[in-house]
């Protein structure tokens, strides 16, 4: 299997920052958008875990859209084969530090969020 093939990082890469430009700008519609709509989609968030494209989309719809701007201050994607990938970031958001990781499948539509999760860390 090859790993971070050229063209499937740029492509991922670049689905995954259309993903974190609609995340701060609270573009609901682009984040419905990348996850896979599909009942076995799940996100686990920081207070939720929703199961299911539905329960993603009506969260995304009725969360507050403010305080949403966070600094990423580390970032690692990674494709493996043509097809599939991982990404993970770290953010820091009004005075916590936190962690993303989404897995990305390519499906007939362009690349999708199949499952996410996101959490605060404890400050030691």
């Amino acid at each position: 299997m090859e790993i971070n093939n050229a063209q499937a990082l740029a492509e991922v890469t670049a689905a995954f920052r259309r993903y974190e430009d609609a995340l701060v700008s609270n573009d609901v519609s682009i984040l419905n958008e990348l996850f896979w709509d599909n009942t076995l989609t799940l996100r686990y968030g920081i207070a939720e875990n929703l199961y299911g494209h539905a329960a993603v989309a009506s969260y995304r719809g009725s969360r507050t859209p403010t305080s949403l701007a966070r600094q990423v201050t580390k970032t690692v994607v990674t494709t493996y084969g043509r097809d599939f990938a991982t990404t993970n970031l770290e953010f820091r958001r009004a005075g916590r530090n936190g962690r993303q990781s989404q897995t990305w499948t390519r499906m007939p539509e362009g690349w999708r969020i199949v499952a996410a999760h996101v959490s605060y860390m404890d400050e030691h």
